[in-house]
């Protein structure tokens, strides 16, 4: 295939994509990010954010990004690694390990680019990875990335995680076992049973990381997350991952744990030993906005899950099927991605703006709207989503 044949064939890829209805387009937001936002002069109620507390127009965090631009400039011009290390990425890393109660800790760019960095940097072909089915894909590509064996066990399934631990022991060669979960699960909004993942960790003698990207900030009495949600306090044979990019409303990812491990990825993590590092203005805001998420949401995390126990309830009135959920990501099954693309049109129209879901994030046949509320959704936001979702007639 020569290369306009190639760029032929991506447009007949295009067109299958559509004919599908799984043809995707970026929407355009005219306003800052909060509970409502501006589309083509249009204001909606945004329940597609993940800026769970509400954070990302504080003016503490605005006013710490503010004074280290103006001191470091807009960029940090290398990797960390070579020129490319400032002040605050240091004392962001300490709040992390303060916050986090490990060692050490170590920034990222991205979720995707810390799972991406830290599995395959951990594992290797001595090693076996034991996946649940609903991980994130940042996770499913990590381990791909990685020499490990890779073992999917069903979600949240416990028997059958324990099954696929027993017969790895059938292999001498594996050196190494990595149980890998989300804490809250993005799609679906369930948790993870980190308590008993723990158990059989111990029992098989297995380290264990977790991607606390939807639990940190939101699960816990001081939103630390997962193991605080569980009341775990030993974290010796647990690698904590996260992002700053949800309820910290900033940007960025990190990973805490023991402080060989951090030394370990300085020099092995391929995401971060060759990416330009995060603006040292985004590293300020991000500590800023940890003593925030620690010390003074205490309000924002009740109005946070009083919204979303508002929407639930609601959402179950009206016998839709919420997947399961436990956290301010709700999800309602739709079907196909017909009924999922006429649900999200329908809403827009009604000035909510919570896009379809379909493949490939889910799989088919388990397309859905997936509201993630906030601290910032009123009554009346949600009572709306209520209402217009009762006058959905699905089809067969």
């Amino acid at each position: 295939m020569n290369a306009k044949e190639s760029i032929k064939a991506f447009g007949e890829e295009l067109k299958g994509t559509g004919k599908r209805n799984l043809l995707r387009k970026l929407t355009c937001i005219t306003s800052s990010h909060g509970s409502k936002v501006l589309i083509n002069g249009k204001r909606l109620i945004n329940f597609s954010s993940n800026d769970y507390l509400n954070l990302s127009r504080h003016p503490e965090i605005l006013k710490a990004a503010a004074a280290a631009m103006n001191k470091y400039g807009s960029g940090s011009g290398s990797s960390r690694l070579l020129s490319g290390t400032f002040l605050p990425h240091v004392k962001l890393e300490e709040r992390i390990a303060k916050f986090k109660k490990t060692e050490a800790a170590l920034v990222f760019n991205s979720g995707y680019a810390a799972n991406t960095g830290i599995i395959p940097a951990i594992s290797g072909d001595d090693a076996v990875i034991f996946s649940d089915e609903l991980n994130h894909a940042s996770i499913i590509d990590g381990i791909r990335l990685s020499k490990a064996a890779g073992k999917i066990y069903r979600h949240r399934d416990m028997d059958h995680l324990e099954l696929l631990l027993k017969k790895s022991f059938r292999k001498n060669k594996i050196r190494r076992r990595l149980i890998i979960t989300d804490t809250v699960f993005s799609m679906d909004g369930d948790i993870a049973p980190l308590r008993d993942v723990l158990s059989l960790c111990g029992k098989y003698d297995a380290l264990l990381m977790i991607d606390d990207a939807h639990g940190t900030g939101v699960l816990g009495s001081s939103g630390r997350g997962g193991l605080e949600h569980f009341g775990i306090d030993k974290t010796d044979r647990i690698i904590q991952m996260g992002t700053l990019s949800k309820a910290a409303g900033c940007f960025g990812a990190f990973v805490a744990g023991p402080e060989d491990l951090i030394k370990l990825l300085v020099n092995k993590a391929r995401s971060f030993m060759y990416s330009t590092s995060l603006p040292p203005s985004a590293a300020a805001a991000c500590t800023k906005a940890l003593d925030i998420v620690e010390h003074e949401s205490g309000t924002r995390r009740r109005r946070l899950w009083n919204n979303r126990q508002r929407l639930y309830e609601g959402l179950k009135r009206l016998g839709c099927d919420t997947l399961g959920s436990e956290t301010p990501i709700i999800s309602v099954l739709t079907g196909d991605t017909k009924n999922a693309l006429k649900a999200g049109n329908y809403l827009f129209r009604r000035n909510i703006f919570a896009p379809a879901i379909r493949p490939p994030t889910v799989e088919e046949g388990r397309c859905r709207i997936r509201f993630s509320v906030t601290a910032a959704h009123t009554k009346e936001d949600i009572d709306l989503v209520l209402e217009s979702l009762s006058k959905i007639k699905w089809s067969a």
